[in-house]
């Protein structure tokens, strides 16, 4: 299967309990820090909610 890398750019500082979550759920909760995930809908969707701290890295 396809993966993903996403990086956090962004703080969860001031950002819904729920953003938090997100970002927790994709192992990510500091700064600068790098992921590596299969490409799937369910992180997708994820990566929707918080695409505003994510970037994805080719």
């Amino acid at each position: 299967m396809a993966t993903i890398k996403l990086k956090q750019t962004g703080s969860p500082i001031r950002r819904p309990e729920s953003q938090r979550k997100i970002l927790i759920g994709l192992g990510l909760n500091k700064m600068n820090r790098v992921v590596e995930h299969t490409d799937t809908p369910e992180i997708r969707g994820m990566l929707q909610k918080v695409r505003h701290m994510v970037t994805v890295i080719d």
